[in-house]
């Protein structure tokens, strides 16, 4: 088995051209044609998590966020970055960053999260285009963020026990009355605040995203929608732990694992 084979398949997945504009994807460290036996999965690769892989004889990293997401210069041992990507480079792991195809992809993190909160309908927010079919029809559209209705109304502070329950956060902020009717939700993991107008387009009475600015609750605010923000790890890494098990059904002769390293930067009282 190769990187290459397993890439084939995420990228069946999570198809590259899902990427936003701004984004930094596929194969960014190491070789397709290095031979894989273990891989580990994780939402960012920081130096402890390269370690764990390195020590544990992984050959591929997914990780969720794209190492070398901006533009460097130099790779060199005088940074902490420098240093892990020497560490992987020498022990000839490869790292692979599906990022927001896998966002947006029909089985990726927000429609995993639309499921889990119990949608139904459920729909992208920003509609990516789509060409029709040989027989004219339109394609079942793709696209970022997802949106559905509960089963039933429930209040703003309702929904938040909710979220807290399925993403397993002790508390949650959030902008908006609690005692407020909701039944439409938008959902956009990780920092997405910028789906807020698009919830509001499509009717949503709530958005639910990782983190906000300050700023962005303000709109929230005047805009007349609730937002409600459980923290970026708490929307994104459960997804990464489900890829782990994608990988292992589809390739059950490898050795997955989720990183056991990562955690939350940001810790809750």
């Amino acid at each position: 088995m190769l990187v290459a084979d397993v890439l084939k398949y995420l990228q069946e997945l999570a198809p590259l051209d899902l990427a936003e504009d701004w984004d930094n994807v596929g194969l960014l460290v190491g070789s397709g044609q290095q031979e894989v036996t273990s891989i580990l999965t994780c939402l960012t690769l920081t130096p402890d998590v390269a370690a764990e892989a390195i020590r544990a004889g992984a050959q591929l990293i997914v990780s969720h966020h794209p190492v070398l997401f901006r533009a460097v210069k130099q790779i060199n041992d005088q940074t902490s970055e420098g240093r892990m990507l020497l560490d992987l480079m020498r022990a000839g792991v490869a790292v692979y960053s599906p990022h927001t195809c896998y966002d947006s992809a029909h089985a990726g993190i927000n429609r995993q999260l639309a499921q889990a909160f119990g949608l139904r309908n459920v729909r992208p927010l920003r509609p990516h285009q789509q060409p029709a079919d040989d027989a004219g029809t339109a394609v079942v559209p793709i696209g970022a963020g997802r949106f559905g209705d509960l089963a039933q109304t429930m209040l703003l502070c309702e929904l938040a026990e909710v979220v807290k329950r399925i993403l397993k956060q002790p508390a949650l902020g959030f902008v908006g009355d609690p005692n407020r009717e909701v039944c439409r939700v938008g959902v956009a993991c990780g920092a997405a605040a910028e789906f807020m107008r698009d919830a509001v387009r499509e009717g949503c009475d709530v958005l639910v995203t990782g983190e906000a600015r300050f700023h962005a609750c303000l709109e929230a605010r005047e805009l007349g929608i609730g937002l409600m923000i459980p923290g970026h790890y708490a929307t994104e890494r459960p997804a990464m732990v489900r890829m782990a098990g994608f990988l292992k059904t589809q390739f059950p002769d490898l050795n997955v694992w989720a990183s056991e390293a990562e955690t939350d930067p940001i810790q809750w009282i």
